[in-house]
């Protein structure tokens, strides 16, 4: 599979595409909000428009495009990097169907945990959640990925660390984990490609 042609490449220039957009183009609006105003995760709030808006008003379309939203360059690098190297590996062993699957639940875990866990009016942003099913799906199926670990397991436990600075919703990270582990149990119902062997 050639990473240009990878969804994981895809998805990281679209993600990245709606940040360097919702930061550097404000012109760029859509009901009167910004690109990012209207993408982020919250559960129900009133917004600089003087309207209410959140999944639970809604705008239940905030459960997925909260993964194209960023705090800042830091806070996408980051996420990134870890997606790159997770998502190739994932997508290479599962085809680009089931392993889009992987995504969107747990994005849609990481979504619903903050929802119901995080104060109603308390804006969630990022991609971070769906990555961090990846790590569930690797410690589901690793194994057969012909994954190393150590290396996993590592970059695993820095990445819950990081879970519990100040302004880190980790409550995104824990579903997304939830949701990942759930989708890669499943599917090893299903027929993946041969075992081969990844390093990143």
């Amino acid at each position: 599979m050639k990473l240009k042609n990878s969804l994981t490449t895809l998805f990281i220039v679209v993600i990245s595409g709606f940040f360097i957009i919702a930061n550097y183009a404000p012109t760029v609006t859509w009901g009167g909000l910004g690109l990012q105003e209207n993408l982020l995760l919250i559960n129900k709030a009133i917004f600089p428009d003087n309207q209410l808006h959140g999944v639970f008003a809604g705008e239940w379309y905030r459960v997925f495009t909260v993964v194209l939203t960023h705090a800042g360059w830091f806070h996408l690098a980051s996420n990134m990097l870890v997606f790159f190297q997770l998502g190739n590996i994932a997508e290479q062993y599962y085809g680009k169907a089931r392993y889009g699957i992987i995504l969107l639940a747990s994005a849609a875990a990481a979504s619903f945990s903050c929802l119901y866990l995080d104060p109603v009016n308390q804006p969630s942003v990022g991609a971070s959640g769906m990555i961090f099913g990846l790590f569930g799906v690797m410690l589901v199926a690793g194994k057969k990925m012909g994954v190393d670990y150590k290396q996993v397991v590592g970059l695993l436990v820095l990445n819950i660390v990081f879970s519990f600075v100040p302004g880190v919703d980790w409550h995104a990270h824990a579903g997304g984990l939830v949701g990942g582990l759930v989708a890669g149990f499943l599917l090893q119902f299903t027929r993946p490609k041969p075992k081969s062997t990844y390093s990143y």
